[in-house]
C-alpha cells in the first residue's frame, strides 16, 4: 500500500451515512489527505448457518459484500466530487480490533476516525467493545464522532492535567496542547485550553478524610499552584489569556457545561491505559468519556497529530 500518511474511517455495518463520514471528509480537505473508508461485516447467525450449508452461505455474504461495497463506492464517488481523495472496502472479519491492526501495519495513519455508539438524543455512550479497544489500545489518536454539528470543527477544547509531576506527564500535557492546535489550525477553528481544578479530590487524596476539617485555607494554596502551572503551560504554547479557562469544582460535570458554554465540536485529551482492564483510561476520562458531550479526539502518551 502507499506510504504517504491518510486518514482511516471506521464505518458502521449498517449501510447508514452518519456523522463521522461528513467529519472524515471534512477533515481529510482541511488536513490535504487521503482517507480509505472500511466497513467490517460479520453475521454470527449466517456464519452459523453456513456450517449446513457452505454454497449457500458463500452466496449469501457474497452477495451482501458486494452491496455494502458498492454502497461505499457510492460515499466514496460523493466525497471525490468536493475533492477528497478517497478509497473504500468491506472486510468479512468477526474480530475487527485485529484487522485495524493490520491496517495500522500496512498504511502510516495519521488519525481513526469512527462514530461513537450512541444511546439516545441527550446522552451518548462509548460502550461497544471495539469502541474500548480503540481508546484503551489503539497506537493511532481515535477520532470518535458523537455529531454533525459542524462537519469540519469550529471550537476545539483542548484539557490537560496540571497534577502531573513527572516529567513524562508534563510532555503529555505539551502533547495534548500540540494536538488540539494543530487540528485547530488546520480547520481554521477556535482553540480553547482547560484544566479543572478539583482541590477537594487532590486534598483527600493526599491527607485522607480525616483531616479534612482542617484544609482551611489549604485549597487556596493548591489552587494557586495549579494556577501557576496552567499559566505557564499555557504561556509556553502561545495561548492568549483569553482562551485559557482555569476552573474550580468537579471535573466532569464543570467541563461538559463549559463544552455547551462555549458549543465545543472536539474535545482534545490525553489517554493512560492503568494496570488493569477495569483501570482503562482513569477515572475522570473514563467518566468523561461515558457522557460524552461532544465529539472526543483522544491521543495516548508518544503519539502526535501529524499536521
Amino acid at each position: 500500500m502507499s506510504q504517504s500518511q491518510r486518514l482511516l474511517l471506521i464505518a458502521p455495518s449498517a449501510m447508514t451515512r452518519t456523522p463521522a463520514f461528513d467529519r472524515a471528509a471534512a477533515l481529510a480537505l482541511a488536513m490535504q489527505l487521503p482517507l480509505h473508508i472500511v466497513a467490517f461485516d460479520y453475521s454470527q447467525a449466517l456464519a452459523v448457518a453456513g456450517l449446513f450449508a457452505p454454497e449457500q452461505f458463500g452466496l449469501a455474504r457474497d452477495g451482501y459484500l458486494q452491496t455494502h461495497r458498492q454502497w461505499l463506492v457510492d460515499q466514496a464517488g460523493l466525497m471525490s466530487k468536493h475533492g477528497v481523495e478517497v478509497t473504500s472496502e468491506v472486510v468479512w472479519v468477526q474480530h475487527p480490533y485485529e484487522e485495524i491492526l493490520t491496517f495500522i501495519n500496512e498504511m502510516p495513519l495519521t488519525l481513526i476516525i469512527k462514530d461513537a455508539q450512541e444511546e439516545s438524543a441527550y446522552k451518548r455512550v462509548f460502550f461497544t467493545p471495539l469502541d474500548w479497544q480503540l481508546l484503551r489500545d489503539c497506537p493511532v489518536p481515535v477520532h470518535l464522532v458523537t455529531t454533525a454539528l459542524n462537519a469540519r470543527p469550529r471550537n476545539v477544547l483542548a484539557i490537560i492535567d496540571v497534577l502531573r509531576d513527572e516529567d513524562q506527564d508534563r510532555v503529555f500535557n505539551d502533547q495534548i496542547i500540540d494536538a488540539a492546535t494543530k487540528l485547530a489550525a488546520v480547520c481554521e477553528a477556535s482553540l480553547e485550553l482547560l484544566h479543572v481544578y478539583d482541590w477537594t479530590a487532590v486534598y483527600v487524596q493526599d491527607m485522607g478524610f480525616a483531616a479534612l476539617p482542617l484544609a482551611t485555607g489549604i485549597h487556596e494554596m493548591l489552587g494557586a499552584a495549579q494556577h501557576e502551572a496552567f499559566a505557564a503551560i499555557a504561556e509556553r504554547h502561545g495561548v492568549p489569556p483569553e482562551r485559557r479557562h482555569f476552573i474550580e469544582g468537579a471535573p466532569v460535570p464543570s467541563i461538559c457545561e463549559f463544552v455547551c458554554e462555549y458549543r465545543t465540536d472536539v474535545i482534545v485529551m490525553g489517554t493512560v491505559q492503568h494496570k488493569g482492564l477495569s483501570k482503562l483510561l482513569g477515572t475522570t476520562a473514563e467518566q468523561l468519556l461515558h457522557r460524552a458531550p461532544c465529539s472526543v479526539l483522544a491521543i495516548k502518551p508518544g503519539r502526535l497529530l501529524q499536521s
